[in-house]
């Protein structure tokens, strides 16, 4: 597949959310995996405002590595990604060697993880902001690049838009709420399989995201039956209502 069917299955991806059994984390995560392998990046990770406009938290990708969790513990207080959601703008690729001085601490943690540029595009539609789309490499990002994530970031936040929309089952904010709890539930569970089978935590994750794809049902839901059950040789039980059948006159 070239390059621009990868850009364009991408943009696929992205509006698919306009669905009964949207399922937020697989989606953030499907996001950063194909922002990693189009701009031949080192890593991506999706950071969102929640509870609060000044407090901000990565719930994708679900299955960071050791290097890019470190980094992601300073992104939310200071850094591109940071920057890039209080301006509701890109911040450009940047060489980590001359970030400025108000990065100290996020450069130094890069920088030791290995990545030598970073930049960052905000999640946005219109003046509502949800976050933003970090981009990590160690060589610099082209500029047309930068301008594909931007497309790609506004097009999952517009698809998170919609599915709120479409579920009529809360707030955007509810949303995020749910995604973030969601998060603690998959790591605890990626950690059983991976201690349980001597797997890394990477294939922990990856055989968990195929079981719930396999069966229909949500990441969290599979997690939460890993954890309750011990284990994957069952479906877990059905994670979304039936659409409702009801009219009114």
């Amino acid at each position: 597949m070239s390059r621009d069917e990868e850009i364009a299955r991408t943009f696929v991806e992205l509006a698919d959310t306009l669905v009964q059994d949207f399922d937020v984390i697989d989606f953030l995560h499907q996001l950063t995996a194909r922002c990693r392998d189009i701009f031949a990046l080192a890593d991506a990770a999706v950071l969102l405002a929640y509870p609060e406009p000044e407090h901000m938290y990565s719930p994708a990708p679900c299955d960071p590595s050791a290097a890019l969790a470190g980094v992601l513990d300073l992104a939310p207080r200071e850094g591109p990604a940071l920057e890039a959601y209080r301006a509701a703008a890109p911040v450009a690729p940047g060489d980590l060697a001359r970030a400025p001085a108000d990065w100290e601490r996020f450069t130094a943690r890069a920088r030791g993880a290995g990545y030598t540029y970073a930049a960052a595009v905000p999640m946005r539609l219109r003046r509502q902001a949800l976050g933003s789309l970090l981009l990590l490499s160690s060589s610099p990002l082209p500029a047309q690049d930068l301008s594909t994530a931007q497309a790609f970031a506004d097009a999952a936040t517009i698809g998170l838009i919609h599915a709120r929309t479409l579920q009529q089952t809360g707030t955007v904010d509810e949303q995020l709420h749910t995604a973030l709890h969601s998060r603690i539930l998959i790591e605890q569970a990626k950690g059983y399989l991976a201690a349980r089978s001597g797997a890394s935590l990477n294939d922990a994750f990856a055989v968990l995201r195929g079981h719930a794809r396999r069966h229909r049902v949500l990441l969290t839901t599979t997690a939460r039956h890993v954890l309750t059950a011990g284990d994957l040789t069952a479906a877990p039980p059905a994670s979304r209502p039936p659409a409702d059948t009801s009219s009114t006159d």
